[in-house]
Parts: C-alpha cells; structure tokens; sequence
C-alpha cells in the first residue's frame, strides 16, 4: 500500500509488537479447538464418500447425516440441524422460534431487544406472518451496564410462565458489550434455579470457536448460527445450523421441512465437501478474525476514536465496533475496506435502504460469498452515534491491509 504515511507506518509497527502477546492466547484457542473439530472428523469415520451430493428429496444423504454428527459433536450438543436450506442465520432463528413456539406461549430476551432483522419475525414491527400474529408475546428485559439484570428476570419468571428464553450473544447493531461464555454460563445457571423447565435458546452467531466453550456446553438447550460466519470459514457458501437437544432439533427439522420426514429430507446438491472442510478450517480462520478485530481496535483507538471492545479485553465475538459520531467518517470508513476487498473493490458503497432494517445501512463486503461476514467487512446503520461494526478476515494480513485503507480514506475526508 503505496499511501501509508509516516505516522501510520510507525504505528503499524508498534501495534504488531504490543499485540503480540494478545495473539498467541488466541492462537492457544485455536489449538484447542482444532483438536475438538479434528477429534470429530475421526470419530465420526468422514470420509471422501460423504462429499458425494443428492437432489431432489435427499433420502439418505450419508453425507448430510455424517455433516450434522460432526457438529454436534464439535459444539457439544446432542444434535445438530445443519443445511444449504437455510438462506441465513435469522433464517435459522425465525425456524427455531417457530418451531419452540405455540400460540398464547410467552417469548423472553434477556439481552435487550434482538438483532433488526427479527423485528418482523417477532412482531415487534408489523407483519401479518409475525410470531405476535399467532398470539404469542414478546418481553424484554434490558442488559444493565453491560450485564444482565437478574433482579428483573427473576421476578418475570416466578409472576410468567416463559417458554423460551431467547439470549444474544453479539451485540448486533447495538452499543452494547458481547456476552462472553462466563457471563452466560452464569446467567443459564441462575434460570435453572428457578426455572427447570423454560428453554433457553442462544443466537450465537460471531461467537463460534471464540472461546473454548459453546453455549450447549454450558446449558444452554438450543443455538442457532449462520455458515457464512465463524463456522464456514469462507468455504461453505450459504447455510445455517441449529444445536441442542435432540427433541427440540427434532420440532426445528420439521419445521424447516414438513411434520414426519423432518430431517430425512433436504437434497445437499453438492454442498457437503465444503460445508466440512469450512468447519476444519474454522479455528484457524476464526483466529485470524480475532487478530484482524484486535488490530482494528488497537490502531483505531490510539488514533482516537472510540471503540468496544478495546484491544485489552477479552472477546467474544469477532465484531469490533468503532464508534465514530460522525456520519461521514463511518461512510468514509466502509468505503476504505470495499476499496481493500478482493471482490468488487472498485465499486463505492453507499448508505442505502435495506430489507428487515428501519435505518439506511452502508455495507462494505467485497466478498467471495455474498454477505460473508468471516471475510472482511464492515457495516453500519446510517444513525446516532454512527458505529461501524467491523468483522472477519481470512487473514490477518488482509485485514491489516483493509483497516489500514479505511482509516487513510477517513484521514484524506479530513484534509
């Protein structure tokens, strides 16, 4: 990069030597959880005959059963649903919802109010196919100084009786904190006290391989994630998962496909090679991300912006938010990664209206797979205190690379 000044040059050099440390722990993470993605492919005996495709109903795909042991094994549940079926992570979720959810059954997020594109799934805006459509309600309790507000869930649960209890880990378009695997474990432990019977579900999406522990692992009875995050790692092309216990897997299949054949059916056309070797190669593509947000949020913040996490503490996603009350410079900044993408890099983003969103939305994703969330990019929506949310890299160098762009295309809008 030709146009690196002075200034950012030395900078770059003190950020690799001071994140150092930062990146062998998540190299330690990495390993570990290699072994457990390795572990998996053994014991379930993958083989190349799993590569193999079907069309049509997918009666007997040995590819697709082998794909969804596999995960379930990795993320410690006793099932998994995982399928090109799904167009996406809200997808997976409006499927899971659906499927927990009976008319007069009471919906309860702990973490505040879901991600925007839930707003219609849960009735929250208007939509005649809204779960509030069948009379089932919607609560909320807001996260209190980045924790959450246990008083209140206590006394909501003893005066309601609460079917599901949604949790969401990343911050989606939010000023908030991610929840970390800690603080969700803490929380799981805390509703089982009182309630032994609710279902807690967890969107766990840009959280996956983070940590050395999955939500199922620590309670949770159902998560739901996007392939075209943390777990495809670029490689599997569209698609979602669903992990839990095994009847509550059972309502979600049959939900997506039809009561009775639930998840006998589903042609994988060719998908399973991909949809595999993007899970082995997770660990290691999820630490580069980490790498990638940890720089982000180190150069970022010593030039003076604000951003959360800072590039002290620990993660639980792959997201970086840069918080730049300013609309022109989260603009500039998007514009500056779409300039370092491999794909589209001469295309300028700009904000626009985007469906499930109330707010005009700039996103730069110069990406190999549609709206691929591992592969850098950044997005925002156009409003007060305008935040780019920055997520994914393949590689830490062309993340570096990216980040370095975006903050030059901020500097040259200030000139």
């Amino acid at each position: 990069m030709n146009d690196l000044n002075k200034k950012l040059l030395e900078l770059d050099k003190k950020a690799r030597k001071e994140l150092r440390k930062a990146y062998e722990e998540i190299d330690g993470t990495c390993e570990y959880n290699s072994i457990k993605v390795l572990e998996a492919f053994k014991d379930n005996k993958v083989s190349e005959i799993h590569f193999n495709s079907t069309t049509g109903y997918g009666y007997n795909d040995l590819g697709r059963e082998v794909i969804e042991k596999v995960y379930a094994e990795v993320l410690g549940a006793e099932d998994a649903l995982v399928r090109n079926q799904f167009i996406s992570g809200s997808h997976a979720l409006t499927v899971t919802l659906f499927a927990l959810l009976r008319p007069n059954d009471i919906l309860l997020s702990i973490t505040g109010k879901p991600y925007d594109t839930l707003d219609e799934v849960i009735g929250i805006k208007e939509n005649k196919s809204s779960l509030k459509s069948f009379n089932i309600d919607f609560m909320q309790i807001d996260l209190i100084n980045n924790d959450f507000n246990y008083d209140e869930i206590k006394r909501v649960l003893k005066s309601k009786k609460i079917k599901v209890i949604e949790i969401q880990r990343s911050k989606g378009y939010s000023s908030r904190k991610s929840i970390s695997i800690d603080s969700l474990e803490k929380v799981i432990s805390f509703i089982r006290a009182i309630d032994k019977e609710v279902i807690i579900m967890v969107d766990n999406c840009y959280c996956e391989l983070v940590s050395i522990k999955e939500p199922t692992e620590v309670g949770a009875d159902i998560m739901v994630g996007s392939l075209i995050k943390n777990l495809g790692a670029g490689i599997a092309p569209n698609g979602a998962y669903i992990a839990g216990n095994k009847d509550l897997i059972e309502l979600c299949a049959e939900r997506l496909t039809l009561p009775g054949e639930g998840k006998e059916v589903g042609p994988t056309l060719g998908i399973n090679k991909q949809i595999l070797q993007g899970l082995f190669l997770a660990p290691k593509v999820v630490s580069e991300a980490l790498k990638t947000a940890l720089y982000a949020s180190y150069m970022l913040e010593k030039l003076g912006h604000k951003v959360e996490p800072n590039y002290k503490e620990k993660r639980a996603d792959i997201v970086q938010s840069i918080i730049f009350n300013d609309r022109n410079k989260l603009i500039k900044f998007c514009q500056g990664i779409q300039a370092s993408s491999p794909i589209d890099a001469h295309v300028m983003p700009v904000p626009s209206p985007m469906p499930g969103y109330d707010d005009e939305v700039i996103m730069a994703a110069g990406s190999f797979i549609q709206g691929s969330s591992i592969e850098t990019s950044c997005d925002g929506p156009l409003r007060e205190p305008f935040i780019a949310y920055l997520q994914g890299s393949l590689t830490l160098e062309y993340g570096r690379l990216a980040v370095l762009k975006g903050i030059l295309n901020i500097e040259a809008s200030d000139k």
